[in-house]
């Protein structure tokens, strides 16, 4: 198999992993970032990122093309939509296997594989995803223009796109197991102040139902134990995430009962070498201006590394 030597690999390529590119680059370490999709990770799917600092409002696109683009341009490599189908992260030379026929070999990894939207695992979730389930506004909003829809959670993410949706829905409701939310209270004021916006709470969906696409859910009131049905034309699950930690199962990277990276300050893992940046790691708090923070220290951590080598 083909090898191909670097200073630097980054898995992920998100905002997490594109800033610890630009870093690493811009300090003439020839770095390369590895991602299983599209660049940009979860923000490409934001319709409006309104608190990035000096920037009024832009859009997850937008902003991901700006950083590939930065990053590129200081000589970063990036590849997306690949394979990855061995990691050897443990020995001081850790090779990454790309399609079972490329071996990226470097000094240094920076684990920046973000994560994906979890999911409700109910009877009918499976069947009618994308025929009436989905886990993006911004992907799907405009193909429920004049339709009734269900939002579900009661983060900040849910609530702003419940907001955003009622652009294109006629009807928004959004529907929470707890009696209260856990978003910043601009967030539910908005929500609360929107004529579109309805809301059902204490309770939980059970089983989602239709023939080719979706037509009603099942839901039951936690406080009560009553199960309501509901006609429905569409339900955008948005509930958090589930960090992309598959690959590290075989690996000695200590993960927690949540499967997310633990790191110390210098956001270094328990293997040397080996970084962490972004959603994928042990935190509290998950925006694009706390990836962006992720990736500059993981990267001149990783400087420093390099140096002392």
């Amino acid at each position: 198999m083909e090898k191909k030597h670097y200073d630097a690999i980054i898995i992920g390529g998100g905002p997490a992993g594109l800033t610890a590119g630009l870093y690493l680059a811009r300090a003439k370490a020839k770095t390369l970032i590895l991602d299983t999709g599209i660049i940009g990770g979860q923000m490409v799917l934001t319709h409006q990122i309104a608190n990035y600092p000096g920037v009024e409002s832009i859009s997850g696109y937008q902003l991901s093309s700006t950083m590939k683009k930065q990053a590129k341009s200081f000589g970063c490599d990036i590849k997306s939509n690949i394979n990855i189908t061995g990691l050897a992260i443990q020995q001081k030379s850790k090779t990454v296997t790309v399609n079972d026929n490329l071996i990226y070999e470097a000094p240094v990894v920076i684990l920046a594989m973000g994560g994906r939207s979890r999911m409700l695992n109910v009877p009918g979730e499976i069947e009618f995803k994308g025929k009436g389930i989905s886990y993006c506004a911004t992907c799907d909003g405009d193909f429920f223009q004049d339709k009734e829809i269900i939002v579900v959670g009661g983060g900040n993410s849910a609530l702003e796109e419940a907001v955003s949706l009622t652009k294109y829905a006629s009807k928004v409701t959004i529907l929470h197991e707890f009696d209260h939310f856990q978003a910043f209270q601009h967030a539910v004021k908005e929500a609360k102040e929107n004529p579109k916006i309805d809301f059902i709470m204490d309770s939980h969906i059970t089983a989602f139902a239709g023939t080719e696409t979706l037509e009603k859910v099942s839901f039951k009131n936690l406080k009560t134990g009553i199960v309501s049905e509901k006609k429905i034309d569409g339900v955008f699950i948005l509930i958090g995430y589930e960090p992309n930690t598959e690959t590290l199962k075989n690996t000695s990277v200590k993960l927690n009962h949540r499967n997310e990276i633990i790191a110390g300050d210098d956001l270094q893992t328990n293997v040397e070498g080996v970084f962490v940046a972004g959603d994928s790691r042990e935190k509290k708090y998950r925006q694009v201006t706390t990836a962006v923070a992720d990736g500059t220290i993981a990267a001149l951590s990783a400087l420093e590394y390099i140096h002392a080598s």
